[in-house]
């Protein structure tokens, strides 16, 4: 467990100390799990998802995600509430389909909101009605 920061020389973020050199792939792996918890909310909320499906879904865009990576991941947002699990029996086997929640749907679309947002800036494209930085900065 990481203790609270004491000073603001010695932040700690999500387990890093801010003095310590965060790598680029720790960057990329934070960055890609949460690309990959968007995207799961954004299947479950089209229809039931499953584990081997959603491997095979992620690698279509290019995203090479482990069993022991996906699975405790879709296991983390049911645990949070955003995801639910029923099992069905398919060809003998049990599967575990997850549906959206209320509370998922409700995350997806305050997650969209910022994804736009961010993406916009990002790409150096400002929607339609917001200020740019210059314009906001005094």
């Amino acid at each position: 467990m990481v203790s609270p920061a004491r000073t603001l020389d010695n932040r700690v973020f999500r387990g890093y100390n801010a003095r310590q050199a965060i790598s680029m792939t720790d960057i990329f792996r934070d960055i890609f799990l949460g690309f990959i918890r968007v995207h799961l909310l954004h299947h479950a909320a089209e229809g039931p998802i499953y584990g081997v499906e959603m491997i095979d879904e992620l690698a279509r865009h290019g995203y090479e995600v482990s069993p022991g990576t996906l699975y405790p991941t879709l296991h983390k947002l049911a645990e949070a509430g955003y995801l639910a699990c029923e099992p069905a029996t398919v060809d003998g086997k049990v599967r575990k389909y997850y549906r959206i929640t209320d509370a998922g749907r409700e995350a997806l679309a305050r997650l969209r909101a910022k994804i736009r947002e961010l993406t916009a800036e990002v790409l150096a494209e400002t929607p339609a009605g917001l200020p740019t930085i210059t314009e906001r900065l005094p």
